[in-house]
């Protein structure tokens, strides 16, 4: 079994490779069981665990196992450490181990900005990023790979982790700066990206302005939400996967404040792909896309990932 490192793993990827294989991933050709969520608590401390599997035709078998652990923010560590193993689906022979953190950030973002190249607006170039850990590190560029995105406001919590992550991206030669007046930077933008592990409502839905699309990739448990319930109403809304109406705080609080019901979910990725469902309408349409995530991105790029590696070919 190979073991693809950090380093390996990021060489791999990058987000005009990242799309297009998530794309293919959601036009067919994979399996994806539910995922297992435990809660675990020792110490003191509580974190939650997904053990996400998923097998492919073309040959390859996956499972991700990804830690939640909010607090860790405290202690400066990051809230999610994950680990990927590869496995050939027509015997079982481990492959590979690839960097389990570099593709969950990697694959939120693409799809993120697989979800945005459906739905936000042709124009869109002003994108506010809530969070600043390392899924949001990656958004600006995944939205610069759909869009012309020259732009970027970082909003955060902790202002200091805003101005971090702002002057990283400065390096890295994108239009930053970090926010503090939120509304008014929601206000603003044409892409609001929330990639955080808020368990309160941090965007109102009286702040979104004609035309913007808000994207939402950081809760995944009926706990944790973005956005208070005002954000659905009257809005397009569309979502990765049929497991985010049952398992995203966003969409829940919506349903039970009577803002959206499940009905009218216009569609998933599946249909997005696929030309199932319409995308944006009109310049003017607010658009909303929750994603939860699915093992199914995360054996796309481990895929990828392990064939870009000299001599491995299929599973």
């Amino acid at each position: 079994m190979q073991i693809i490192d950090t380093a390996a793993t990021q060489a791999a990827l990058n987000f005009d490779t990242v799309i297009p294989a998530l794309r293919q991933g959601f036009a067919g050709g994979y399996t994806v069981p539910p995922r297992h969520v435990h809660a675990i608590e020792s110490g003191g401390r509580q974190g939650t665990s997904l053990i996400m599997p998923a097998w492919s035709e073309a040959g390859y078998f996956g499972v991700k196992v990804i830690n939640i652990f909010p607090e860790n923010t405290r202690d400066g560590l990051p809230g999610l450490h994950a680990t990927y193993t590869l496995y050939s689906a027509r015997s079982g022979v481990p492959l590979a181990q690839v960097d389990g953190d570099v593709v969950t950030a990697y694959r939120t973002a693409g799809a993120a900005a697989l979800g945005a190249d459906y739905l936000a607006r042709a124009d869109a170039r002003r994108l506010l990023v809530l969070g600043s850990g390392r899924i949001a590190s990656l958004v600006p560029a995944a939205m610069q790979a759909v869009r012309p995105i020259d732009e970027v406001m970082i909003w955060n919590l902790r202002e200091a982790g805003a101005q971090a992550l702002a002057a990283r991206l400065r390096e890295q030669g994108i239009a930053a700066r970090a926010v503090n007046d939120l509304q008014a930077a929601v206000e603003q933008a044409d892409i609001v990206s929330c990639a955080t592990l808020s368990t309160v409502p941090l965007v109102q839905g009286a702040w979104l302005r004609p035309g913007v699309h808000l994207d939402l990739i950081g809760s995944f448990k009926p706990e944790m939400m973005e956005t208070d319930p005002a954000c659905f109403d009257g809005t397009a809304v569309y979502v990765d996967t049929d497991e985010a109406p049952t398992k995203s705080g966003d969409l829940l609080q919506a349903f039970a404040a009577g803002t959206l019901t499940p009905d009218a979910i216009r569609g998933n990725l599946f249909d997005l792909v696929a030309g199932r469902v319409r995308g944006r309408a009109d310049a003017r349409q607010i658009t909303v896309f929750k994603a939860v995530g699915s093992a199914l991105e995360d054996l796309a790029l481990a895929a990828t990932v392990y064939e870009r590696q000299a001599g491995n070919r299929g599973g």
